[in-house]
């Protein structure tokens, strides 16, 4: 192909010199020598034109002899092997399933945006800060809202689910946690109430997790998305808010002091949505943190650990049978005076508790007397029975 572009290239210089050959005094016949040389001219400009459009065939002819032989040459498209895509598939599916730590993202509340700055990928962008530091955050005019926050959202109604069939999903679905953005702010480190677990309490299900705070601690958002709720609900959450993520699921703050967020409001994961408090069906302050698919409930702890607060795995595999039975009946918030009052029991009779060191003589039916109990309670709160030989040193409980 190159030979044929440097013949047209030395043509093109011949026909250029040839045309710059000077004139000659302008007479008759040299005005008859210059019409007749521009009809010359012509006529060679004429094959010029013939011979470039010859040689452009050429040109093409012959890439295109080579891309026919490159496809002939190349190696043929590989068979793909269904049971082979579909053992790949199911082992990248356990590779993001896998466990792993994901640290909250920087927290950026109080920091002032001082620019916005475009990427390569236009459903991105970075935010810079008044600190110096940056985030990537997703571009919502060009991310545009999904399906996720058009069907059943409801801005005043709790349970807008009442519709969904449950019985037609699947037993696990697939859900992604975060993106490439790695978007996850933990909602309130610190360990989860004793007595403030997922799951049955007191012949009633306690539908999320309970983590103890101060007044005014800043409560954050666990992921990005939509503000749902954000109200005084009266059946025992308090101030509550409850946000929709573009994964499906939602996530609910209870007993807040203070609610700083409106319903449909977009907001970023680790932005303050609340302070803490003990609004609501509470006795004392703290935060009931609830996760649900469909207004289904399931542990919280599945996703984060609260005491080193991280994101437990980037994807979850959502089974069917870690929803709660009582799941559309919303939270029970009776059992908080019962735990208050089981408390107060547990701690009087903690205080009440009193120990004695055996000595050197000592019987169990002289150290009852000493203390006016019976050696029958004695055995029964030291797990001892009554000819159980007394061994000096050792402390027995005696109430």
């Amino acid at each position: 192909m190159k030979k044929y572009i440097f013949t047209l290239i030395a043509l093109s210089m011949v026909f250029t010199a040839t045309a710059r050959k000077p004139k000659n005094t302008r007479t008759t016949e040299a005005a008859a020598r210059e019409i007749a040389a521009a009809d010359s001219l012509r006529l060679v400009a004429s094959r010029q034109a013939a011979l470039i459009d010859s040689l452009q065939n050429l040109v093409a002819v012959a890439e295109q002899r080579d891309e026919t032989a490159e496809s002939e040459t190349a190696a043929p498209d590989p068979v793909v092997d269904p049971e082979q895509a579909a053992a790949d598939s199911v082992a990248a599916l356990r590779l993001r399933l896998r466990p792993t730590k994901i640290e909250s993202i920087f927290d950026t509340n109080g920091l002032t945006v001082l620019d916005t700055l475009a990427t390569e990928n236009d459903a991105v962008q970075v935010i810079l800060y008044s600190n110096n530091s940056w985030k990537y955050v997703l571009n919502r005019e060009v991310a545009k809202d999904s399906t996720i926050f058009e069907k059943y959202w409801d801005t005043t109604t709790l349970f807008p689910y009442k519709e969904v069939d449950m019985s037609e999903m699947p037993k696990s679905v697939v859900i992604d946690l975060v993106d490439s953005l790695t978007s996850y702010h933990c909602p309130y480190q610190g360990s989860v109430h004793p007595r403030g677990k997922y799951g049955p309490r007191r012949r009633r299900q306690h539908q999320g997790v309970d983590l103890p705070l101060k007044t005014g601690d800043p409560v954050y958002a666990t992921f990005c998305g939509r503000v749902r709720i954000s109200q005084y609900n009266r059946g025992g959450y308090g101030n509550l808010v409850i946000i929709r993520h573009d994964n499906g699921l939602e996530t609910y703050y209870g007993h807040l002091s203070e609610r700083l967020v409106e319903p449909d409001q977009w907001v970023e994961a680790g932005q303050i949505i609340g302070l803490g408090g003990s609004t609501g069906r509470s006795t004392g302050p703290h935060l009931h943190f609830e996760t649900r698919y469909y207004g289904q409930s399931f542990d919280p702890e599945r996703l984060i650990d609260f005491k080193n607060g991280t994101l437990s795995r980037e994807t979850f595999l959502l089974k069917k049978s870690f929803f709660s039975i009582y799941s559309n009946a919303g939270q029970d918030f009776e059992d908080e005076i019962a735990n208050e009052e089981q408390d107060k029991k547990e701690a009087a009779e903690k205080a009440a508790m009193k120990y004695y060191k055996i000595r050197s003589g000592d019987t169990l039916g002289g150290i009852a007397r000493r203390y006016g109990t019976t050696v029958t309670n004695i055995c029964r709160l030291n797990g001892i029975k009554s000819t159980t030989v007394l061994r000096i040193g050792r402390s027995l409980r005696v109430r």
